[in-house]
């Protein structure tokens, strides 16, 4: 975002339709990381670092590559992951959290905790 000078805003706001109701912030929130997959993606690049499509891949077990590459095309969208181009030859490219992504940490930390402490052990 800029302001009216052109430069960047030190801090993005996001333009939602619930705008003005108490319960919008969760709302917002819930639109950026609430597919399946994003805040797992979120968590890996914040515990990882940069990483590159295989090895986001690896470090989300389960996911099938379509996925992995619409969600990281979602999460680009939004603002919250940047894909730069590592080399030509082989293709190679590498994901990592924007600063907006990064802001997230609270919450994927607190999505975590929470459920480390609810989790329990499948039951036969």
């Amino acid at each position: 975002m800029t302001d009216e000078t052109g430069d960047s805003t030190a801090t993005e706001e996001l333009e939602v339709w619930c705008a003005g109701e108490d319960w919008c912030p969760v709302t917002t929130t819930a639109s950026l990381i609430g597919r399946k997959w994003h805040p797992v993606i979120v968590h890996r690049l914040l515990e990882h670092g940069p990483s590159g499509f295989n090895e986001l891949q690896d470090d989300v077990d389960g996911i099938s590559s379509k996925v992995l590459s619409d969600s990281l095309e979602n999460l680009e969208e939004k603002g919250l992951v940047d894909r730069e181009i590592v080399s030509e030859k082989p293709f190679r490219v590498q994901y990592s959290l924007t600063e907006h992504g990064a802001s997230l940490e609270p919450v994927i930390v607190s999505m975590r905790d929470w459920g480390l402490e609810h989790l329990t052990e499948p039951t036969e």
